[in-house]
């Protein structure tokens, strides 16, 4: 089959035939749905087995991801991509053993499929029993973090999956090692090798016709920007379950613990500024900030901070805010801070510009906590902890394939359970 998926993926990068890429595509849709249908029937020993002999290739592999990541971030700076851009696309040691140690954290975890979700009797004798069993084939569309490939693949696998992976063209070549250690795993594990399929190819156009294969394809994942997303929305003619932008706030109420404030505050902007739980925008309590605010803008270090005339007013620091700043998700060392009179205002500030992602409230009042998680309606609220807990590993999914921002079928981070679906 490698060679089969060779040819088809030169035929494809070579010819700007629409045609002949979406013939491509169907094929490895419909070579997923049949490993599907074999994965499904998998004993979870062999799933586990597959991952843990992924990991092992991930380790073999680490200088080889590591040189031929080199290129990518070459051709990402060739492009002009932005540091939080090269930050996530960056493979080193360390997070090449993230990824491998996330396949085995997996392993670890019970396997979702067959899992009794209730059973129950009717008047007239009936007993029906509604039983998880896996979604499919997922199309898992994405772009610069080469990692997103291992953790979205082992995710489809233990969940009894088939997946089709389409990373950005500037993680081309790290994704190509990362999909074929797993692919390794498969093969160790004697389990369908389609089960995980790369769309190997720059040609947009290959997105489309995954888009729009309802005959094989069962969900559509994307992750990334805005456009990847829109694109999604817009062109998908099979079921989607959207990673939308995460414009996450932290909101600092007036009995807060300022030093606990200040702490927290950073790791939630700084710890990562490229990722998607990285708070965006920060809500201070009108009562504290003549105190609050040069204290966080002294631990944020070079994090430029934008702010209104009454901000600027308490620290000359702060620069000034558009009202676009309040509805952009930054992916960098920048933070828009918005002053608020209490929980009111600040509630109603964060409920009109937050994206849905994560939200959270620093405070010793447990009735305004209490207030805040109620009232705010987005997929992960969270009470004195950082908004960049909102991930899949911290939850202890093992890994997650994306944060869900609405409210159909899966919500937050998307671990084994959430790429289930049931039937009676």
């Amino acid at each position: 089959m490698e060679t089969n998926v060779k040819n088809q993926t030169e035929s494809a990068q070579g010819s700007s035939s629409g045609s002949e890429t979406d013939a491509w595509v169907r094929t490895l849709a419909e070579n997923a749905r049949h490993a599907c249908a074999d994965l499904r029937k998998s004993a979870t020993d062999a799933k586990n087995v597959a991952l843990r002999a992924g990991a092992k290739a991930l380790r073999a592999a680490t200088t080889e991801l590591i040189e031929v990541n080199a290129k990518d971030v070459a051709f990402a700076k060739e492009r002009g991509r932005n540091a939080a851009f090269i930050d996530r696309l960056v493979l080193t040691e360390a997070r090449v053993e993230s990824m491998a140690t996330a396949l085995e954290q997996i392993a670890e975890l019970p396997d979702p499929v067959g899992r009794d979700l209730g059973v129950y009797e009717r008047p007239n004798g009936l007993r029906i029993e509604r039983v998880a069993v896996p979604i499919g084939v997922i199309g898992m569309i994405y772009e610069s973090r080469p990692n997103v490939g291992a953790d979205a693949s082992a995710l489809c696998l233990k969940s009894g999956n088939a997946v089709l992976l389409r990373g950005g063209s500037e993680s081309l070549h790290s994704t190509r090692v990362i999909v074929r250690c797993i692919r390794e795993g498969l093969e160790v594990a004697h389990l369908p090798m389609d089960s995980v399929q790369l769309l190997d190819t720059k040609d947009r156009g290959a997105v489309r016709a995954l888009l729009r294969c309802t005959e094989f394809v069962d969900l559509v994942i994307p992750r990334g920007g805005k456009s990847l997303v829109s694109l999604v929305r817009d062109e998908a003619r099979v079921p989607t379950l959207l990673h939308l932008e995460g414009n996450c706030h932290t909101y600092v109420h007036g009995e807060a613990d300022l030093a606990k404030a200040v702490a927290v505050t950073r790791n939630a902007k700084m710890r990562r500024t490229g990722i998607c739980g990285a708070t965006e925008s920060l809500v201070i309590d009108r009562s504290i900030a003549a105190t609050f605010l040069p204290a966080i803008l002294d631990a944020l270090g070079e994090c430029e901070v934008r702010g209104e005339a009454e901000a600027q007013a308490i620290d000359a620091r702060v620069q000034p805010v558009s009202a676009e700043d309040w509805d952009t998700e930054y992916l960098d060392a920048i933070v828009s801070v918005k002053l608020v009179g209490g929980p009111s205002e600040g509630i109603a500030f964060v409920a009109k510009h937050s994206s849905a992602h994560t939200d959270a409230i620093l405070t010793e009042n447990q009735e305004v906590a209490a207030r805040f998680l109620e009232e705010i309606d987005s997929a992960v609220v969270m009470h004195n902890a950082s908004t960049q807990f909102s991930d899949g590993g911290e939850f202890g999914f093992g890994a997650e394939i994306g944060i869900a921002t609405g409210k159909m079928h899966a919500r937050g981070p998307v671990g084994l359970e959430q790429l289930t679906t049931f039937k009676y």
